[in-house]
């Protein structure tokens, strides 16, 4: 326990140092060194002891052999110097019996490059080797299953990939294939969950988006419906009455001519909701000063505000300012004074009040108009939502352009309201 600690220490210290060598950054194959690298010294111990075991053996063998040797010689021969025997067992080199001893052994078929001449030797070396062999192949049986192993589960995590990949394929988001080890399939696994949940998020959108669109053409079928079936009644009885008078026949095509305005103003409106939906509008941006935004917005809408007899009530720092698109915020702000205009009193007031600070820039415009319910205000920025004091002729398009437009700009916009007290619209563009 104590060598592995120290192991995997030691590799985490040489993984932080050695980061250049991109093989030393798979955690996989730093857990796949660690036991080939134990079962190595373990090996290299083993075989160390086995040999120097064997050496003992066969040292003993030789030593008992060579002193039954000397005895038997002394026997025979009592008066022969045993200390030369010893200095001929410990020389390097050969004496000059060295050939007649030869010659001597051949007689009994003992050629000393080819046959051992003491039998238990001879054994016990094969024994040894058998041993040896048996160690190699005992510990190159654990390499491989080792090595075996790692693969099968590199294979089965790449397999499983492959299956989320076929699955993402088929348009299956519903899996759940994060990892916390450190490998990296495990890794690309976890990438392969994020782009998961991004593509699951997507489709959900994909989907939402369709749904939406679905129910803005149906919204659009049923806008439509009404001034075009109006302008096909008119233009039959234009048609179908040619003697009629010229005073009804100019109000026909006046009340045609109104209808068409406004039928092309429900399509543009909807082309830029569709283009801002879509992101292909670049949004210049420029210094606006807000006193002269403001007034231009007023004089523009002069003749609804006089049908009214309605009074602006406009205060603010004649210097202050934002960034941002002059012609379409001031499409957006249009639309939202126009709508205050349409439900507030008459004779009544809209008060502008605007400032900036270090954050951002604020342009309140409030009314005192009939108001609006809590469910109402829930769903005032939503497309075609008619509220229960909207007017015939509104669309429920116009804020929901403004809100569009407005926050593609960097900015917000909120709305508060009370029945019978008016309502409230803030918009802030963030510095």
């Amino acid at each position: 326990v104590l060598i592995y600690n120290n192991y995997i220490n030691f590799l985490d210290l040489i993984f932080e140092k050695g980061k250049q060598m991109k093989h030393l950054r798979n955690k996989n194959i730093k857990y796949l060194i660690l036991p080939i690298i134990l079962l190595t010294i373990a090996a290299s111990i083993i075989i160390t002891i086995q040999t120097y075991m064997q050496y003992q053996k066969v040292t003993i063998i030789a030593n008992q052999k060579i002193a039954d040797i000397i005895g038997t010689m002394l026997k025979e021969k009592p008066e022969i110097d045993t200390r030369k025997i010893i200095e001929i067992l410990n020389s390097a080199k050969n004496t000059e019996q060295y050939e007649k001893g030869q010659t001597e052994l051949s007689k009994y078929g003992i050629e000393i490059d080819k046959i051992n001449s003491i039998k238990l030797i001879e054994n016990q070396m094969k024994t040894n080797l058998k041993l040896n062999v048996l160690i190699i192949l005992l510990f190159s049986i654990l390499w491989m299953t080792i090595i075996i192993l790692y693969l099968r589960k590199r294979d089965k995590k790449i397999q499983q990939i492959t299956n989320y990949i076929n699955q993402i394929k088929n348009k299956k988001y519903d899996l759940n294939i994060e990892e916390n080890t450190e490998d990296e399939l495990s890794n690309l696994k976890n990438e392969l969950y994020k782009i998961t949940i991004m593509l699951k998020e997507e489709s959900e959108i994909s989907k939402k988006d369709k749904e939406n669109l679905k129910m803005s053409v149906e919204d659009i079928s049923h806008q439509l419906k009404t001034p075009l079936t109006s302008i096909t009644i008119m233009l039959d009885n234009l048609k179908d009455n040619p003697s009629m008078e010229e005073s009804t026949k100019q109000k026909f095509i006046f009340e045609i001519s109104k209808q068409v305005e406004w039928i092309n103003w429900l399509v543009i409106s909807m082309l830029k909701l569709s283009k801002l939906d879509a992101n292909v509008i670049k949004f210049n941006e420029e210094k606006i000063n807000l006193k002269k935004f403001i007034d231009e917005i007023i004089r523009n809408l002069e003749i609804p505000i006089e049908i009214k007899n309605q009074q602006i009530i406009i205060k603010g720092d004649e210097k202050a300012s934002f960034l941002g698109d002059y012609k379409w915020q001031q499409e957006a702000v249009t639309n939202i004074i126009k709508n205050c205009i349409e439900h507030n009193e008459e004779n009544g007031k809209i008060y502008i009040k605007y400032e900036e600070n270090t954050l951002f820039t604020k342009i309140a415009i409030r009314d005192e108009g009939e108001g609006m319910t809590k469910e109402d205000l829930k769903h005032i920025f939503e497309r075609f939502y008619k509220g229960q004091n909207s007017s015939e002729n509104s669309v429920g398009i116009g804020l929901a352009l403004a809100k569009n437009i407005i926050e593609k700009n960097n900015g917000m916009i909120s709305c508060k309201s009370e029945l019978d007290k008016g309502t409230e619209f803030v918009i802030k563009y963030m510095k």
